[in-house]
């Protein structure tokens, strides 16, 4: 699995203009605690129950429980689910599990409401990782790099991103972010942003990967806004804070963002752990 790596050192010829806002990130890990919270629901569009499958001899949602407890900045892991059969799995290997109502439409409102006070009852100034529920792969460096981040940089919100191929730019369901001078998002979307008027453009895309930090009474304050014409077009939970005016940091990392969406990409999954990678 390849590591993190400062956009600084790796990445400046493929994305220049970020070097010297996302440098400053490149610093050691500071010692902080977060609890990682990973929505899960069963009825996904494409591959519904995913969360269950087991082909490995693990449920998916366990593997990713897994990859959270890698991480050394992640004290508590816990799976906010709206399905018996998600909560009754993660409970039978050791994990913590709480029940969400079926009617939130993104993993931040579910969340937030496993962070309420008859739930997990989190302070205000605790971090949480919202990680999403097929991301089995994602490095532990990732989750402390966000961490870090978050501990750090001042912005409501903080997430990662990837270099993107540009033949894989076009492909709407990989969202792209747009990143300012001083590594705070822009704008995300599915098109092909930025787009390359003349086509001559040697600026690289970024590959936004569906995982964020923040403080539990940001979280709480974010579920009470109303959706955003944004929001509900591309249907991205994350441009919510953005046209309400909030400020989301972004570090670069190294990681292909194998997240799992379709039968295809847990086919893969499965191949990748039974070859012993």
């Amino acid at each position: 699995m390849a590591g993190v790596r400062s956009v600084l050192l790796e990445g400046s010829a493929y994305l220049p203009h970020l070097a010297v806002a996302i440098s400053p990130l490149a610093t050691r890990l500071t010692e902080v605690e977060a609890i990682a919270i990973i929505p899960a629901r069963y009825a996904s569009t494409r591959l519904p129950g995913k969360p269950l499958l087991a082909e490995t001899g693990k449920p998916l949602i366990q593997h990713v429980v897994e990859a959270a407890q890698a991480s050394p900045s992640i004290t508590r892991v816990v799976v906010a689910t709206d399905d018996p059969r998600i909560c009754e799995a993660v409970r039978s290997f050791g994990g913590e599990a709480v029940m969400t109502s079926e009617k939130h439409t993104c993993g931040s409102d579910r969340i937030a409401e496993a962070i309420s006070p008859d739930k997990l009852d989190l302070p205000d100034d605790g971090i949480i990782v919202n990680l999403q529920g097929d991301e089995p792969d994602i490095p532990p460096e990732c989750i402390d790099r966000l961490v870090n981040l978050t501990s750090s940089c001042g912005a409501h919100m903080a997430t990662l991103a990837t270099p993107l191929s540009p033949d894989q730019a076009a492909d709407p369901g990989k969202v792209k972010v747009v990143v300012a001078l001083d590594g705070t998002a822009m704008y995300f979307s599915r098109a092909m942003i930025p787009h390359h008027r003349d086509g001559k453009s040697t600026a690289g895309h970024l590959l936004h990967l569906g995982i964020y930090a923040y403080r539990a009474g940001f979280l709480r304050e974010y579920a009470a806004l109303p959706a955003t014409p944004a929001e509900e077009a591309e249907k991205l939970e994350q441009l919510r804070a953005l046209e309400h005016g909030y400020k989301i940091a972004v570090a670069v990392v190294d990681y292909s963002g194998s997240g799992i969406d379709t039968p295809e990409d847990y086919s893969a999954f499965v191949a990748r752990r039974g070859s012993g990678r």
